[in-house]
């Protein structure tokens, strides 16, 4: 699956369909869990954040998958879905490259971090298309596979949404 590279129209889909389940989420989950839940969004791309991805790609070569979503998503907040989901803003993804560059993962070109979780542990997309997880939260420790593709990254999320509904 790495080798196919992520659909606009799939990740658009993607998009509305777990926003439904969130909201669906988000009317139960006081009664469910006895407190308020936080701010969980998916924020779609707008000019500002099209130009945050421009000059991210001006920055470094990207994978293009992490363009495509960019262009796409602008961000994604999930602080309640399991111990917490983050896909960072390319202004945020620019701003950690330019701090601390690209992660190195044993057998694949640099990765670019552009998620992450509750507990501070990184995701990174490398060339290949392939995500990997910090074990750690650090960018300097050892990343482990955590996904195939962006694609399948998504459907995870998607999971994880779902499992709590």
């Amino acid at each position: 699956m790495a080798d196919e590279r992520l659909d606009a129209e799939w990740l658009r889909a993607w998009c509305e369909q777990a926003d439904a389940a969130l909201a669906k989420l988000m009317e139960s989950f006081e009664a469910r869990y006895g407190f308020e839940p936080g701010s969980n969004v998916i924020v779609p791309a707008s000019e500002v954040s099209r130009h945050a991805t421009d000059s991210l790609v001006d920055l470094t070569p990207i994978p293009s998958d992490l363009t495509t979503m960019y262009w796409v998503i602008d961000e994604v907040s999930l602080p309640d879905v399991e111990n917490g989901y983050f896909v960072h803003p390319a202004s945020l993804v620019a701003d950690h490259f330019r701090e601390y560059g690209a992660v190195r993962i044993d057998g694949e070109e640099p990765g670019l971090v552009f998620a992450s979780d509750g507990g501070g542990c990184l995701f990174a997309l490398a060339g290949s298309g392939r995500i990997w997880r910090s074990t750690t939260a650090s960018w300097f420790d050892q990343f482990d596979l955590s996904a195939g593709s962006l694609q399948e990254f998504f459907e995870g999320l998607s999971r994880q949404i779902n499992d709590q509904l």
